[in-house]
């Protein structure tokens, strides 16, 4: 898709929506400790006349515009999420590279934010063409506990809301191309702390003692067939083993071993039965080698689902603006989560895809070489905006 002149923003609004991702990929920061992003995104939005932003889950911030035009009065989200990653970016050929150590933008929220501020100010700019309201979230802690979409559900800031509009990068799908899917996009995520307790004694003498090390090892391999025999294929589900920890010398029977992961599914109805298995795989394998086990499992965020009229007016608009070959149509099996999950348990959603893979730019996202170019952040931003006026105004 061009990048030429619109009629959407101003050159003053775009390019402080291109300096926004470069400030931000500058100086990322973490989940839940947002606050100079917050400042700023705030700061931006006063200097073009959009006054009044909230805060919410401590580092986010939500604005609402308000259309002037008569008419239905829709309502419409859209979520652009803040936080970065605990990795070192080792991507020198960028002017606006980290200069946080050991943090950066490896999963693109930078750029999606950037695509929310230009649909803030576009929309601003816009209001006489449109009835109904627009809410931009900034959303803080999508990567890390506690979630900001949970609060976003929580404090019901979705009451009275037609439908949430979020979107996320993708080096899967070429620089240029968008793609959206009905239903389930992403997995459910939830974690899981298993603490497994046996007996210490000499190393010398196993007999007398309960290994937990062995206990923890026949879990590893027994968990992992609550997939490959109890979930239909097509679900995806995955269960990972994230952290074990335990032992303290050579010649000494571990007593205690705890490790932590996620456990993750499509469907939300195996969802329950999926943790529940887990709890009764640790207990019976405890039990077996005459140990105990304690899990505790925390409820994360769920699938993102899309609803499946958005899509196909979603894929209509993209035919539309940039052509039939714009529209990636490829099925995409995703593994990972995403908080949006949140907003889509609340009102009917789309998150879709735009792409980034170009030379240089091939590296998936979570990863130290991940990037994406400037190039695609404005016409994301034109597509999103007459995607949310085609919403409110059909």
């Amino acid at each position: 898709m061009s990048t030429r002149s619109n009629s959407f923003l101003s050159d003053a609004e775009r390019d402080a929506v291109i300096e926004l991702r470069h400030v931000m990929h500058r100086e990322p920061e973490l989940s839940n400790a947002e606050w100079k992003t917050q400042e700023r995104i705030r700061g931006v939005l006063q200097r073009f006349g959009l006054e009044g932003a909230n805060t919410f889950h401590n580092t986010g911030l939500y604005v609402d515009i308000e259309g002037r035009a008569s008419g239905p009065k829709r309502a419409v989200a859209v979520r652009g999420d803040i936080d970065a990653l605990p990795i070192q970016e080792v991507r020198d050929d960028l002017p606006y590279r980290s200069q946080i150590n050991g943090v950066m933008h490896a999963c693109g929220h930078d750029m999606h934010s950037s695509i929310a501020l230009g649909t803030a100010l576009a929309l601003h700019r816009l209001r006489d063409n449109f009835a109904g309201k627009v809410r931009v979230f900034f959303q803080p802690a999508e990567e890390a506990e506690p979630l900001g979409g949970r609060t976003v559900q929580d404090e019901k800031l979705l009451d009275g809301f037609d439908r949430a509009v979020g979107f996320h990068v993708s080096p899967g799908i070429p620089a240029g191309m968008f793609g959206a899917q009905e239903g389930a996009v992403t997995k459910s995520a939830d974690q899981f702390k298993l603490t497994i307790t046996g007996k210490m004694a000499h190393g010398a003498s196993p007999h007398n003692g309960i290994d937990a090390i062995t206990i923890a090892a026949a879990f590893v391999n027994e968990v992992q067939k609550l997939v490959s025999r109890e979930m239909p294929v097509d679900d995806g589900a995955v269960v990972t083993i994230g952290t074990i920890h335990g032992g303290e010398a050579t010649n000494i029977i571990c007593p205690t071993v705890v490790m932590e992961g996620t456990i993750r599914t499509a469907s939300s109805e195996r969802r329950a039965l999926l943790s529940q298995r887990v709890r009764e795989v640790a207990d019976g394998v405890a039990a077996m080698h005459r140990g105990r086990a304690e899990c505790i499992i925390r409820t994360g965020e769920p699938a993102v689902v899309n609803d499946a009229e958005m899509v196909k007016r979603f894929r209509q608009l993209v035919h539309d603006m940039a052509g039939r070959d714009a529209f990636f149509s490829d099925r995409r099996s995703v593994a990972g989560s995403d908080d949006f999950g949140f907003y889509a348990a609340c009102v009917p959603s789309i998150y879709f895809w735009f792409g980034s893979r170009a030379p240089g730019n091939e590296s998936f996202v979570h990863t130290p070489t991940f990037g994406a170019s400037d190039e695609l952040i404005i016409p994301t931003t034109v597509l999103t905006v007459r995607y949310i006026l085609d919403l409110l105004n059909s």
